[in-house]
């Protein structure tokens, strides 16, 4: 795996050093006979060995641990800035000048200055830019023939170097701290956009957790409504069917005349044929399979179409509008009251036609069942009972909750107008 640009940076940190003093060692020793005395030598070899010890001490007691999480922008030197590292620095640098005076080639060892004066010494500018200048000193006395500079042109040849080094170093440190400030922004932003994201998570698995709770317990009144609309469909259909058997077998039981008995068991015959048949439609209301495979206005076609060839009515589904597609609870409610109303119709209206219209609005849906049967006052409609007020109270609670509303429209002798409307989610 290739190392990261601030592992590179940190092995310079740890290694380069040693490097740089040992090359200009070498090169110091190479020249030692015509550019320094016996004495000069010596001192040489103290300086460069105090040099080594410090840096050997410097690296022995830096910390290995990692930095703390808070820290901006990546640790290239672990310690610093600090005490310690400001001593390291100011004496290192010292010893470079000492050994650049005596060999002008241990300058390759004072350039280690330029490196990490920013990251070993305080973030403030001005003692940033006051170490390099004490560096581009050093450097410019190397490079123009040595230090002390002797001579009119030797100064002027190390004014210029010292203008040019100290140009350059403190240049190119206040374009290093503009990037490290806005590394230091980046990372800032990206810690910022994290927490971020932290809340958003944490948010939406407490939505799910909502939304999941709001579904059982939508599905709790779905199954509390199924359980109404079977009490109601028992109440209107199959009870009435059971009472019309007994009372049937009960009468064929009491009559000695062949042809009443006959009558008798017929008409139980036909009821029980009838709560049977009733009976199976509301098991089939329980999961609405004509939707399984069709859309809504495919369904009630369907439904309005068998309708009417089981109940010898005439009937007519017509779709208004642009189809749009609609919640599964939405589709399966429509269905379901249009059902029921065409169920109220063949029991109670006595219509020689019946029509059922999907129309579907901007924002709402609208289901509407007409007939042309004997009609009846919807305010005198008891709560319960053969008038059909289960099927009634069924389809608004039905609708309700979808936020919809159920109307009728009715009189005597003008037949019957069912209307329902739910409106349309803004996914629908």
């Amino acid at each position: 795996m290739a190392a990261t640009v601030e592992e590179r940076w940190r092995q310079f940190h740890r290694w380069g050093p040693y490097g740089l003093l040992g090359v200009a060692t070498v090169l110091a020793g190479a020249t030692a006979g015509p550019l320094m005395t016996g004495a000069e030598q010596a001192a040489a070899a103290a300086l460069t060995a105090a040099a080594l010890l410090l840096q050997l001490c410097w690296h022995a007691r830096r910390p290995t641990a990692p930095p703390p999480p808070d820290t901006d922008g990546p640790v290239l030197i672990p310690g610093a800035p600090g005490p310690a590292s400001v001593a390291y620095y100011v004496l290192r640098t010292a010893l470079a000048f000492a050994l650049t005076w005596l060999n002008p080639f241990f300058a390759v060892y004072a350039c280690v200055g330029y490196f990490d004066a920013v990251p070993l010494l305080s973030s403030r500018p001005a003692v940033v830019r006051t170490a390099l200048l004490a560096v581009a000193v050093t450097m410019a006395g190397s490079q123009s023939g040595g230090l002390p500079p002797r001579g009119t042109l030797q100064w002027i040849a190390f004014a210029g170097l010292f203008a040019l080094n100290a140009s350059l170093a403190v240049g190119l440190a206040h374009l290093g701290a503009k990037e490290a400030e806005k590394a230091a922004e980046r990372t800032a932003t990206i810690t910022a956009l994290a927490r971020a994201n932290a809340r958003l998570e944490q948010a939406l698995a407490e939505n799910a957790a909502l939304q999941a709770q709001l579904v059982l317990q939508a599905r709790e009144a779905g199954v509390a409504d199924e359980r109404r609309r079977l009490a109601a469909e028992i109440h209107d259909t199959l009870a009435q069917s059971l009472t019309g058997v007994i009372a049937q077998l009960q009468a064929a039981t009491g009559t000695t005349d062949p042809e009443r008995h006959g009558v008798h068991l017929r008409r139980a015959a036909a009821l029980a044929r009838h709560g049977l048949g009733e009976a199976r439609r509301s098991v089939q209301d329980l999961s609405p399979v004509a939707l399984e495979h069709a859309t809504l206005p495919e369904a009630l076609e369907k439904t309005v179409g068998g309708w009417a060839e089981r109940t010898g009515i005439p009937a007519r589904f017509t779709a208004t509008g642009t189809e749009r597609p609609l919640h599964d609870e939405v589709s399966a409610t429509l269905l379901r009251i249009a059902e029921e109303a065409l169920a109220n119709t063949e029991r109670h209206s006595a219509a020689t036609r019946a029509g059922v219209t999907l129309s579907y609005m901007d924002d709402e849906v609208v289901l509407d069942v007409r007939d042309d049967g004997r009609g009846f006052d919807p305010d005198a409609l008891p709560a319960h009972g053969p008038g059909g007020g289960f099927g009634l109270r069924g389809m608004r609670a039905r609708a309700e909750r979808l936020a919809g509303v159920v109307a009728v429209e009715s009189a005597a002798g003008e037949g019957t107008a069912v209307s329902v409307r739910v409106p349309l989610a803004p996914h629908d």
